[in-house]
C-alpha cells in the first residue's frame, strides 16, 4: 500500500475540503476495520493475512506530519509529470483543483458560471465586510457614508458574503461575514492572511448612531484611507 495514493484517492473522491487531521481519521478508521479483518480471517490464504499486515504496519506508523509530507511528495509529483492538478490548502483544509492555465478551456465546460468581476464600491464594500466581520449594514454605510443596500445584495448574489445573525444592537440589525467562497476566491486560508490586518481590524472606524449610544463616538477613519488598504481582487 503506498500512503500516498491512498491520500490522493481520499481527496478525489470528496468534492469538499480535507484537513490533515479529518484525512488521518479517516486512516485511523480504515486501520481499525484492517485489524478486525485480520482477526476474522483465522482461516484465509495466507497471503490475505499478509496483506492485512503489511497494512496494518503501514497505517500505524501514520502522524499528522506524515500526511503533510505526503501531501508535499504529491504536488511535487505532479509537478514534475506536468499534470494539470494540484493540492491547494485553502481555509477549510487540502482540496484538488486544476491550475490556473486551463481556465480558459474548462470556461466552456461551465458556461454558466461566468467570472465575477466586482467594481471598486463592491470590493471596498466587501473589504469593509471582510475586516470588520460581523458587521451590520449600517455600520458599512458609516464607512462608505452612502447607502450600500445594493453593493450588499451583490455581494450575497456573488456568495462572498453570507448573513450571520442578528446584532444585540436596537432593531436587531443583520449581520454579515465572509463565506467559504470568498476565502477559496481570494486564496487566503483565515481573516489573519489579509494584507494589514492587525493595523485594520483594531482601528477604530465610524460608528452608527446605534453604536454611539452604547459606546460613544470612536475616532473617525477617512474613507480615502481605508481605500488605499482594500484588498486587491486576484
Amino acid at each position: 500500500m503506498q500512503l500516498s495514493t491512498v491520500i490522493e484517492s481520499i481527496l478525489i473522491a470528496t468534492s469538499d475540503a480535507l484537513d490533515s487531521q479529518k484525512i488521518l481519521d479517516l486512516l485511523h478508521e480504515r486501520l481499525k476495520q484492517a485489524k478486525e479483518e485480520l482477526v476474522a480471517c483465522i482461516e484465509e490464504e495466507e497471503s490475505e493475512k499478509e496483506a492485512l499486515e503489511n497494512e496494518i504496519n503501514t497505517l500505524e506508523s501514520l502522524s499528522l506530519e506524515k500526511v503533510n509530507e505526503l501531501i508535499r511528495e504529491l504536488n511535487a509529483y505532479y509537478e514534475e509529470a506536468g499534470r494539470s492538478f494540484q493540492i491547494l490548502d485553502t481555509a477549510f483544509g487540502w482540496k484538488i483543483y486544476t491550475r490556473p492555465e486551463y481556465a480558459t478551456v474548462l470556461s466552456h465546460l461551465f458556461p454558466e458560471a461566468k467570472t465575477q468581476k466586482l467594481s471598486q464600491p463592491a470590493m471596498e464594500t466587501l473589504a469593509i465586510i471582510a475586516y470588520r466581520q460581523p458587521i451590520t449594514k449600517a455600520s458599512i454605510e458609516a464607512v462608505r457614508g452612502v447607502s450600500s443596500d445594493g453593493m450588499v445584495q451583490r455581494l450575497l448574489d456573488a456568495e462572498f458574503v453570507r448573513i450571520a445573525g442578528r446584532s444585540e444592537l436596537p432593531g436587531r440589525p443583520l449581520l454579515y461575514e465572509t463565506t467559504k467562497f470568498f476565502y477559496e476566491h481570494f486564496g487566503v486560508k483565515s481573516i489573519d492572511d489579509l494584507p494589514n490586518n492587525q493595523e485594520l481590524r483594531n482601528m477604530a472606524w465610524p460608528a452608527t448612531a446605534a453604536e454611539n449610544d452604547a459606546a460613544g463616538q470612536p475616532k473617525q477613519m477617512a474613507l480615502d484611507e481605508f481605500s488605499e488598504r482594500k484588498i486587491e481582487e486576484e
